[in-house]
């Protein structure tokens, strides 16, 4: 048994995408959908571990948060 500690910054994205992705995000300092939706696409197929697959699954979680990128 081990216990697991959350720090709300790292939550972001939890159980949506993967964490090379998530702490892509981290890095570039995007925590929320909002920050998020300031990118292209385009722009974050560049950040390391995105890729079709996880870009699609950001498209539909900012989807159904009524969020989109911005427009390249």
């Amino acid at each position: 048994m081990y216990a697991v500690s959350y720090d709300s910054e790292e939550d972001f994205l939890l159980g949506i995408i993967a964490v090379p992705a998530r702490k892509s995000l981290k890095k570039e300092k995007i925590d929320s959908l909002e920050k998020l939706s300031d990118y292209s696409e385009k722009e974050i197929l560049q950040l390391h571990g995105f890729g079709k697959n996880t870009l699609m699954k950001l498209k539909d979680y900012m989807k159904e948060h009524q969020m989109c990128f911005r427009e390249a």
